[in-house]
């Protein structure tokens, strides 16, 4: 499974990159807006430190301008993935970008059905979001595993992104039900690799070490 960032902070991705758990890195306008910084600038700081995809989202609504804007973000880095949302117009702008090679992720699905008109428009990543389902009372795992299960009966190649992920339990089912990739805030990775019984086990282990350097 693969794991990217969901953050612009590029002291977090820093931190988080040297353990060798960053696959890639998502963002969005709010995320980048919490920066203050220049767009372009932090996007393409972000690709210098990480190898995998970057996700930069467009901001135009029309097909046109999405496309115009992709053509744009794909230029300032090779691992720039253009981020579009799930429209009408944005499966629009998917289809062109990917038959121009340009890779895209495309957000804000909650359906089967939408994942299935963004993986056959031609997008690299579908990106369902858990939180905002279960907002409204809906089986956001039961999507990722039915969705899961269409993209690979049909062949074909979008990669799954579980996405507004807010604890470890979804992390984990996620991973269970077959997402290819979860995107994790900043904040969430540090309970990911903590447990109260490891740390009182370190804690055990030093203090016997140290009864025993002086006896």
């Amino acid at each position: 499974m693969k794991f990217f960032l969901d953050t612009a902070n590029v002291d977090e991705i820093k931190r988080i990159n040297e353990l060798g758990l960053v696959d890639g890195v998502t963002t969005n306008p709010t995320i980048i807006s919490k920066e203050g910084r220049d767009f372009e600038e932090v996007i393409k700081e972000i690709c210098s430190i990480v190898d995998g995809p970057v996700s930069a989202e467009v901001i135009s609504l029309e097909a046109e301008g999405m496309v115009k804007e992709a053509r744009v973000l794909a230029k300032w880095a090779s691992n720039v993935v253009v981020k579009v949302p799930m429209t009408e117009e944005g499966l629009k702008a998917v289809n062109i970008l990917s038959k121009e090679g340009i890779k895209t992720n495309v957000t804000l699905i909650f359906t089967v059905a939408q994942g299935l008109m963004a993986a056959k428009a031609g997008a690299t990543f579908v990106s369902p979001f858990l939180g905002r389902l279960e907002d409204i009372g809906t089986d956001s795992l039961a999507l990722i595993k039915k969705l899961r299960k269409v993209l690979d009966f049909y062949g074909y190649k979008s990669e799954i992104i579980a996405a507004s992920v807010r604890g470890l339990k979804h992390v984990e089912d996620v991973a269970e039900v077959g997402a290819h990739i979860t995107t994790i805030p900043g904040s969430l990775f540090p309970k990911l690799w903590s447990h109260p019984l490891t740390n009182s086990g370190i804690e055990q282990f030093l203090s016997d070490w140290e009864s025993f350097k002086n006896k």
